[in-house]
């Protein structure tokens, strides 16, 4: 990594400002955390400053809301459970986790100076000011006043020029990666530079547009390419099948002909479904056939998920790659009658073990969950967006901003 990261530098008894990604699902009235994920998963950054003597001031945003005040999407939820995670990693001395009413101001500050060595400040929601996401310098340096040091471990958010991921940079020292976005980067950026062959990506979703850019760009980079998901509706159309009632962007076809032309003039071999599981209605329990791909499917029903001639086809792909990026399922997933495929992909990734297996972010990620085979995958992506932009080949302006090595 061409980053400085938190292991680069001296946090004995400084004030660390850690931006974290504690965006965290609540319960409707916004007083218990229903997911705690996010919070787990920055917590070997957080021990790490600990361990290290530093005094650490996290901050984070949590839901949209619309920069001001709302009290439906405070942080103070996340302190209890903060302490309950804290307590149970570290036991040779108590962590005591204060939270702070703003994330700025004369509160803020004055809890931040009073912080001593291995205690924890979590200050409220950067989104109730609309300075944060409006990258506003002057609340960018305000945050920075806080600390002497600043480490981005919200991966999630490293695709936003924002104020606590950008801006602060500009006033501090130093700026360097959290132990979370150092792995995100390491095998992200692994992957589309020096990736062990052969290289296998397997894209899902539902439209071509989102993902457009991420199959362009790795083209250029795998083996084989796997569409699945609503998007490969759009892929048959333009090898002029028709598909009934299926997801079909009508304005993405001519661009579907030219992605199937670009893979055939690379050498890289892009596999759609052979055959579909059809539904005669969007719903768990509708009706269903299993289709081939090559026949035009009848006008009333729609492709839901990927048959039994995809999946083994797929498992095989999967079975011989060393290199594999997941993103997006194969199926409507959420209804259990159409989530065999996206199954199916999940514990073939996870059944290879001598590959470097990253899920990256959203739907995939809960797939991987729900089939219980997470512990199994050697990198699951934190950030949906992030991870989507880091393999389209963007830069993310939260890593740009970070500190050279």
């Amino acid at each position: 990594m061409a980053k400085l990261s938190i292991r680069d530098i001296d946090l004995t008894n400084k004030r660390v400002f850690i931006r974290v990604d504690f965006n965290v699902p609540l319960t409707e009235d916004g007083s218990e955390i229903t997911d705690d994920t996010r919070i787990v998963a920055t917590l070997p950054t957080i021990e790490y400053a600990l361990r290290n003597k530093a005094k650490v001031i996290l901050a984070s945003h949590l839901g949209r809301p619309k920069g001001k005040p709302n009290m439906k999407y405070s942080l103070r939820p996340v302190v209890d459970r903060l302490r309950e995670l804290l307590d149970k990693k570290e036991d040779d001395y108590s962590i005591n986790v204060a939270f702070s009413p703003d994330c700025v101001g004369e509160i803020a500050e004055e809890m931040s100076r009073q912080l001593e060595s291995r205690q924890v400040l979590l200050l409220e929601n950067l989104r109730f000011h609309a300075e944060e996401e409006a990258n506003d310098p002057a609340f960018a340096k305000e945050l920075a006043s806080l600390a002497d040091v600043y480490v981005n471990d919200a991966f999630g958010s490293a695709h936003r020029a924002h104020a606590s991921t950008e801006g602060i940079t500009h006033y501090m020292k130093q700026s360097v990666a959290g132990l979370l976005m150092e792995k995100e980067i390491t095998y992200l950026g692994k992957a589309l530079e020096s990736p062990e062959k052969p290289f296998v990506a397997i894209i899902g979703g539902s439209k071509i547009s989102g993902k457009i850019d991420v199959i362009q760009n790795l083209l250029d980079k795998v083996d084989t390419l796997v569409i699945v998901g609503g998007m490969a509706y759009t892929f048959q159309r333009a090898l002029g099948v028709t598909t009934g009632k299926s997801l079909v962007e009508e304005d993405k076809i001519g661009l579907a002909k030219e992605t199937l032309a670009k893979a055939k003039a690379k050498g890289v071999k892009l596999l759609l479904p052979a055959d579909n599981v059809l539904a005669d209605a969007f719903a768990n329990d509708a009706k269903t056939q299993e289709w081939d791909c090559t026949k035009n499917f009848p006008a009333e029903w729609q492709g839901l998920d990927i048959g039994p001639k995809s999946i083994t086809a797929i498992e095989q792909v999967i079975a011989g790659a060393k290199t594999i990026v997941w993103n997006g399922p194969a199926g409507v997933f959420e209804f259990p009658k159409f989530a065999a495929g996206t199954n199916a992909i999940a514990h073939a990734v996870a059944k290879n073990k001598t590959a470097t297996s990253i899920i990256g972010g959203g739907d995939s990620v809960s797939a991987i969950n729900q089939a219980g085979v997470a512990d199994q995958i050697t990198h699951i992506s934190t950030g949906g967006g992030a991870s989507l932009e880091f393999l389209e080949g963007k830069k993310l302006p939260g890593v740009e901003a970070l500190t050279d090595k």
